[in-house]
């Protein structure tokens, strides 16, 4: 499924039907009075968050997102059937902008949530409506209201307990893949990861949320690579899991390079709670792998540990620790 996490759209809810101006026409009856039925109101169209979903892929081909009209009032009384609503779904984290893409209208943050985005009109009103001691056989009925219409903005930001950071070709997608249920795809070369994955680590009982993100790279929160276009989906997460090859040149400057693209993008993001994670450690020997996380920890304010996807001890490590930080 490809992914999609902003779209435009145009909402309309359905008009109010007609009010009637019936008049009762039995045999035998000479002066029939009034007897118009209201019409119906119409169907409103209603955005409701879902399990499941995880792209808004479906609005990029149909844009246009109409309910149904009320049906007209008829005779002997008769109200107008009302327009059926128009249930948009769409993934948890998705949020609801007006036209300029700027104001925020509503955020889904919970399952099953219901926002009204646009209003069905209201059904007219049918003659009997109108009939008074003074006037017996009135023949003014009114005409249903219109449905509200917009063009909105739909915008998702993941939300997952955890999100993992690093430079391409960290490791990040294979640690996903090793943890949880997810299938990222994997292979030796940078920005393999285009689009954010979402996995669910179980330990204990217990349940985490990982995102696994696209590669960082340097200038990424002014657009270079695929960083800032994808940096949103971390602003909700809980804690980062910061990856880093171990068998970099220079790991400090690696970790610093990804915490700036994170405090230029946010300071808020760059102020979460950190777990790092220095990976691959099977392809560097026991001597020279602690040499490298003791200089590597100096003045390095976050935890670190060490990691290798290959081994299952490393794993049940890590999911241990991910839970800690969002307990």
């Amino acid at each position: 499924m490809k992914f999609l996490d902003q779209v435009k759209i145009y909402i309309k809810a359905g008009n109010g039907g007609d009010g009637s101006p019936s008049f009762r026409r039995e045999k035998f009856i000479e002066f029939g009075g009034p007897d118009g039925g209201d019409g119906g109101s119409g169907g409103s169209v209603i955005l409701r968050s879902e399990q499941n979903l995880n792209t808004l892929i479906d609005y990029r081909y149909q844009q246009h997102h109409k309910a149904k009209r009320g049906d007209n009032g008829a005779g002997q009384n008769r109200t107008g059937k009302g327009g059926d609503d128009l249930v948009l779904k769409v993934p948890l984290g998705t949020q609801v902008f007006e036209e300029d893409n700027k104001t925020l209208i509503y955020d889904f943050t919970k399952i099953g949530e219901e926002f009204v985005a646009a209003t069905g009109g209201k059904g007219g009103l049918g003659n009997t409506r109108f009939k008074s001691s003074t006037n017996r056989a009135p023949r003014k009925f009114t005409k249903g209201t219109l449905g509200e219409e917009f063009i909105i903005w739909l915008q998702l930001k993941t939300i997952a307990d955890i999100g993992i950071i690093g430079l391409p070709n960290a490791g990040k997608s294979s640690l996903l893949a090793a943890i949880t249920n997810a299938n990222p795809k994997i292979a030796n070369y940078q920005f393999t990861t285009l689009n954010p994955n979402l996995g669910v680590a179980s330990y204990d009982d217990k349940e985490v949320t990982i995102a696994d993100i696209p590669g960082l790279v340097e200038g990424a929160h002014k657009g270079t690579g695929l960083g800032i276009q994808f940096l949103k989906h971390i602003e909700r997460c809980k804690s980062l899991l910061h990856m880093i090859d171990i068998t970099n040149d220079d790991l400090k400057k690696s970790y610093k390079q990804v915490k700036n693209e994170l405090k230029n993008y946010s300071s808020k993001i760059s102020k979460k709670r950190e777990l790092i994670v220095l990976n691959k450690i099977d392809l560097v020997d026991e001597k020279e792998k602690n040499k490298i996380v003791e200089n590597f920890s100096k003045n390095i304010k976050s935890e670190v540990i060490t990691l290798s996807t290959l081994e299952k001890k490393s794993i049940s490590k890590i999911k241990a620790k991910l839970i800690s930080y969002v307990s």
